[in-house]
């Protein structure tokens, strides 16, 4: 080899190390199984056997196992260890599915990501120990430390770390922000935005901390008419949702009498938001102070987390004030039709009168007899 003597004769030590890099590289290249195959480490790849194509294994136990599987994709110690024939999957980092078998179409970036996975299909798995208890399901997405580290539901997204970390048979979950849907372990089908649920849940959708979040802006509300729309109300929990009239979802139904009689006791006022709570305008306002209202009819009042008055709850008054009306039409019509009595029985007198008047003229005009 003229060309290598030359190097060794200049005493260029520099380039005599990049020759004996490439002249490594180049002979564990040659243990490559077909020309789209490339197998680099000890054991990588498992040349002799392997049949599949368009492999790629870098690092010592990468593919060790790989029989049929194509398009494979192994980068660090133990990544894709056992895979025989599954295909197209990514793994990159140390045991980075190291369990997959039959397994495709997985990807996992990070030590430790996917590395319980044997025949799950159609994982992303990105951030150390991502999904690493995912044995068997699919179409999980995990991005970020632990993110949805004990599931082996499907069909979860976990963006942020720990997010759906403890998440073990639930599907359809989506948790996005450090430690968010943490609580969910069963539950399905959840959305999670910076919050962890209290506990364990199914079908609810969380955004925000109450804690840390004290204001909200939604665009695309404000000056949109919905003509067939209801009213949405929020509880003391943050809670969304609208009130239902129908008999269905109503017991110990019955008419409201005089419960509505506290209303007259009420103090209406007119006043102005203090300027914390105002948005600059500093319009005069209508309406009922919640403290008062409580010691008339604790009913009224909507309450918050520490039991404080927080609003009045202005959509039962609204019915309070219809049974009121109701009443007093009542009493008007009752008392137009006791007006319209004594008005008939007055025509009966007056006519009566008249008679009794008519009579006693005619007794005035007849001649008296003389005396005898």
């Amino acid at each position: 080899m003229p060309y290598a003597s030359r190097i060794v004769r200049t005493g260029s030590r520099p380039a005599l190390f990049v020759f004996l890099a490439l002249f490594t590289l180049a002979s564990m290249a040659a243990r490559a199984q077909g020309p789209t195959d490339l197998f680099l480490g000890t054991n990588a790849g498992n040349p002799g056997v392997s049949t599949g194509a368009r492999d790629t294994a870098v690092g010592v136990n990468s593919m060790a196992a790989l029989t049929s599987g194509n398009s494979n994709t192994g980068v660090g110690y133990n990544s894709l260890l056992v895979c025989t024939s599954g295909g197209s999957n990514t793994a990159i980092g140390t045991f980075s599915q190291n369990a997959t078998t039959t397994g495709s179409v997985n990807t996992s970036v990070g030590s430790g990501s996917l590395s319980a996975n044997t025949t799950g299909n159609g994982n992303v798995a990105i951030g150390n120990s991502a999904m690493s208890r995912n044995t068997t399901s699919g179409d999980n997405t995990a991005v970020g430390l632990n993110a949805l580290f004990f599931t082996t539901g499907g069909s979860n997204t976990a963006v942020g770390s720990n997010a759906l970390a403890t998440n073990t048979t639930g599907t359809g979950n989506i948790g996005i922000g450090y430690f968010a849907g943490s609580n969910i372990s069963s539950g399905s089908n959840n959305i999670h935005i910076g919050i962890s649920a209290p506990g364990n849940e199914s079908n609810t959708i969380r955004i925000g901390n109450p804690s840390t979040q004290t204001a909200a802006f939604l665009a695309g509300v404000s000056g949109v008419t919905v003509s067939s729309g209801v009213q949405v109300y929020i509880d003391a929990n943050g809670q969304l949702g609208t009130l239902t009239s129908s008999i269905r979802f109503k017991e110990d139904v019955a008419d409201m009498a005089g419960a509505s009689h506290s209303l007259m006791q009420l103090r209406p006022v007119t006043f102005r938001y203090k300027s914390p709570y105002d948005d600059g305008s500093h319009r005069l306002q209508y309406g009922l102070i919640a403290e008062e209202v409580a010691k008339v009819d604790p009913q009224l009042v909507q309450f918050d987390g520490q039991g404080n008055a927080q609003t009045v709850r202005y959509q039962a008054i609204d019915a309070m004030l219809l049974n009121e009306v109701q009443q007093q039409a009542n009493k008007l019509t009752e008392q137009n039709a006791e007006i319209a009595r004594q008005k008939q029985l007055l025509e009966e007198q007056g006519a009566r009168l008249q008679k009794l008047e008519a009579l006693l003229a005619q007794r005035a005009e007849t001649p008296k007899a003389p005396a005898p």
